[in-house]
């Protein structure tokens, strides 16, 4: 495939770090290096084979864990040693993930206050669209890996059979489903992950859905939002702005092969 969806607002290797940390209830300081490169390394490749423009920032961090990985794997070694060898690199991923931590929470604080209200939904505004909640709940936009993640989740359910493998000869146009998925929403208003892939088989029409609603998501079309870390990602419609409509109209590459 060509088509590409570029992913500039999105998020960057750190977010991935603290993504995982967080789905395998790690502490930062307590990482299983083992198994949180042997993770960061799938979605890197599941992002390759949708065709994201990847960040070069994911390559050199893929780099840094293989590298923290390899020296975890050999035997300890004496402290002339170690200080010949420089600084520790988990040590270092550790401050920068707890750095990083600090100014996502800051920025978090000061949404929270309203002061980017300008540029965000508040909750009210997703209330109206009946997502239930309770004095605890919190309702918050979806990571990309969020995203990959509920993918790899519809993928696996619809299984590798031989129909589904196949690659057929018929071109799923990207454009087409971005225009189906906002016709759906402007009926339903709203729907959830799993029901957007509910009566999809064919590989290539999955990923091209897929595609489509993160180019929604860049152009701010649509919102997707979920009420637990790790629960039902529900997709709103969001009124286009005219440079997004135009851009909705727009000529791309989109042929897959």
């Amino acid at each position: 495939m060509t088509y590409k969806v570029k992913l500039e607002i999105f998020e960057g290797p750190l977010d991935l770090l603290l993504y995982l940390i967080r789905k395998n209830e790690l502490d930062i300081y307590d990482i299983s290096i083992i198994t949180i490169t042997q993770q960061y390394l799938e979605y890197l490749d599941l992002m390759k084979a949708l065709n994201l423009e990847i960040a070069g920032e994911f390559l050199v961090m893929a780099a840094t864990l293989m590298h923290i990985k390899s020296r975890s794997l050999l035997p300890n070694q004496e402290d002339e040693n170690e200080a010949e060898q420089g600084p520790d690199p988990l040590e270092e991923l550790r401050r920068q993930l707890l750095e990083y931590q600090k100014f996502k929470d800051a920025a978090h604080a000061l949404k929270e206050h309203e002061i980017l209200e300008k540029d965000v939904f508040t909750r009210s505004y997703f209330e109206e669209r009946n997502l239930k909640t309770d004095d605890t709940a919190e309702i918050s936009d979806i990571s990309l890996f969020e995203l990959l993640n509920a993918l790899k989740t519809i993928l696996n359910k619809t299984g590798n059979s031989e129909a589904f493998m196949e690659v057929t000869a018929e071109q799923i146009s990207v454009k087409d489903r971005i225009i189906w998925l906002l016709d759906i929403l402007k009926t339903r208003k709203s729907l959830t992950f799993e029901a957007l892939f509910a009566e999809m088989q064919n590989k290539i029409e999955i990923v091209s859905t897929f595609l489509a609603l993160l180019e929604l998501i860049r152009l701010q079309a649509v919102q997707v939002l979920q009420q637990t870390l790790f629960g039902t990602i529900h997709i709103y419609a969001v009124d286009l702005a005219p440079d997004n409509t135009e851009a909705l109209t727009a000529p791309v590459d989109e042929s897959y092969s």
